[in-house]
């Protein structure tokens, strides 16, 4: 009598749904919380057809389902179930998840559903889609406006660079852009950027691989869009002669290992950084934050032009005379006739097709290292890989 009173105390005061039928599908009992559910009480339901809880088509076929259920032998276990639509009382549906299972009970079958109710679910799901879908629109939108600046300055600087005359008006059109595109598009890409990682975040618990889709699709343009303003943030640092670098001894070591944890959370895929020192010494005397722009460069186009399940090499070395960094992958390769024009800015491989960038990276790289005092080669062979190596003179 006590398991009974307990069992019964359970059924009473459960949050999902518990209804039983039998084998003629007639409802013989529900519970509180399917009754609040279905908006009816037990009186009201008690004896009649399972299939005044159902919308069409599902009333119209359950006496069938019923029917191929003791035929066939086919079994529902509680689990997680099927998706299913209720009616309610007043004639509006929810959905919900249903599991069944058959119970033996004083010599006779008996049915039991349990009901889990998803609007919730499905509301928060629906509530997710659109705002992803502004949030992608959004980025649409500044990716076009930053495109239709960046085209418009790259055939300005065309333009103006005939004469010393145009080339002053340039500048002038350099600097406008850098000054709106601080103030005009920063603010918002990072607005964007937090929102998207918070649908991410906020959209674990559902699973919906269209939602994961979405946000890292904004999450990639957000990413591209930012690559290029801080690419030409820093050419036109660099024109102006705004760049000194600050000589500070440091620990290298540190710093690779930090670079390497931070772009191997955005590598593809199965990619692995690979990073390896060697020497005894581990400490330098040179701008720690012009050689991290440049590491992360290399790094990053290793990445870019390498495909899935690759490894990308990180190798630093100490001796008596040199720093050296190296960074070697086995993508795409740069095709032997541009190897020439590489180091120019704006420039970009033949082979590189629809992968985002700007041709500015490794111009920056090369000055930056210029003006440390060090220097910048690559050695490449097409569909082989990219070897760039920076060394510094001690």
């Amino acid at each position: 009598m006590e398991q009974a009173r307990l069992l019964k105390a359970i059924i009473e005061t459960a949050i999902d749904g518990i209804i039983t039928i039998d084998n003629r599908g007639r409802i013989e009992s529900l519970n509180p919380a399917a009754l609040r559910l279905f908006g009816y009480s037990l009186e009201e339901v008690e004896g009649r057809n399972i299939s005044v809880l159902m919308p069409e088509p599902d009333r119209s076929g359950h006496d069938g389902y019923i029917s191929r259920y003791q035929t066939t032998g086919e079994k529902r276990i509680i689990g997680k179930g099927r998706e299913v639509k209720g009616l309610r009382k007043d004639g509006t549906t929810f959905p919900f998840r249903l599991a069944v299972s058959e119970v033996q009970y004083e010599n006779r079958i008996i049915y039991t559903g349990f009901i889990h109710d998803l609007s919730r679910e499905k509301e928060a799901e629906e509530r997710l889609r659109e705002y992803a879908a502004e949030l992608e629109e959004l980025v649409e939108e500044r990716t076009k406006s930053l495109k239709k600046t960046v085209r418009a300055l790259s055939e300005a600087k065309e333009e103006v660079s005939l004469s010393l005359e145009k080339e002053k008006e340039l500048n002038q059109l350099k600097s406008r852009f850098v000054s709106m595109a601080s103030h005009e598009f920063r603010t918002p890409l990072s607005s964007v950027q937090l929102s998207a990682s918070l649908i991410d975040k906020y959209a674990e618990p559902y699973d919906n691989k269209n939602i994961r889709k979405h946000v890292s699709k904004i999450k990639n343009a957000v990413g591209n869009l930012t690559t290029i303003l801080n690419d030409f943030l820093s050419l036109e640092r660099l024109e102006a002669g705004r760049v000194e670098p600050t000589f500070t001894a440091f620990d290298l070591v540190k710093l690779a290992e930090e670079i390497t944890e931070e772009m191997q959370m955005i590598a593809k895929q199965d990619q692995n950084i690979i990073y390896q020192h060697t020497g005894l010494q581990s400490m330098v005397l040179l701008d720690p934050n012009l050689l991290k722009n440049c590491m992360i460069n290399l790094i990053s186009n290793a990445i870019k032009y390498s495909g899935e399940n690759t490894f990308i090499e990180f190798n630093t070395e100490i001796n008596d005379q040199q720093c050296i960094v190296t960074i070697k992958d086995n993508g795409i390769g740069i095709p032997e006739s541009d190897h020439k024009y590489l180091f120019q800015p704006f420039f970009r491989a033949h082979n590189t097709g629809n992968i985002p960038g700007t041709g500015l990276g490794l111009n920056i790289v090369q000055r930056y290292a210029s003006l440390m005092k060090g220097d910048l080669y690559f050695e490449s062979r097409i569909d082989t890989g990219t070897k760039f190596v920076l060394s510094f003179h001690k």
